[in-house]
């Protein structure tokens, strides 16, 4: 099940988010992003009550962009992650967002090879993006029938 992420769901996002990324949110920063900014979606995807994936993305006007995406170690290969991205997609794409966009450690195969299923198409590269120097894809999607 998807559904949005709570205060409550913090500790296991936060062992998904320390598992995934080298360069990871902090607490603080999810709590910002569920309590303050009224432009985040943060969701959770969860199975007998455990947290298995997250999603995180902006809507901004006509514009989307996905912000972050994790799921557990033990839960991969099980599809999670495209459900998390075709559910931010069909969100963004609800809300008439035109384009959807993200970034991605240009190392990431698996992640690249999700999007490009998805939809995605590389845009450019943003050289030393990450704060070790690698770059980053920048990835685009158009919603709404563009393109």
């Amino acid at each position: 099940m998807i559904r949005e992420m709570t205060l409550d769901d913090l500790d296991q996002v936060m062992e998904i988010e320390k598992e995934a990324f080298d360069e990871h949110w902090k607490r603080q920063d999810f709590e910002y992003e569920i309590l303050e900014n009224e432009f985040s979606k943060m969701m959770v995807y969860e199975k007998d009550g455990l947290i298995l994936g997250m999603i995180g993305y902006y809507i901004l006007f006509d514009d989307a962009q996905i912000t972050t995406l994790a799921v557990l170690d033990q839960a991969k290969r099980q599809g999670i992650a495209l459900e998390l991205m075709t559910y931010a997609i069909e969100q963004c794409d609800r809300e008439k967002c035109s384009v959807l966009s993200l970034e991605v450690r240009k190392s990431n195969e698996a992640a690249i090879h999700l999007y490009e299923k998805c939809g995605f198409h590389e845009m450019n590269i943003r050289k030393g993006y990450y704060e070790d120097g690698e770059d980053a894809l920048f990835m685009m999607k158009a919603l709404g029938g563009n393109i």
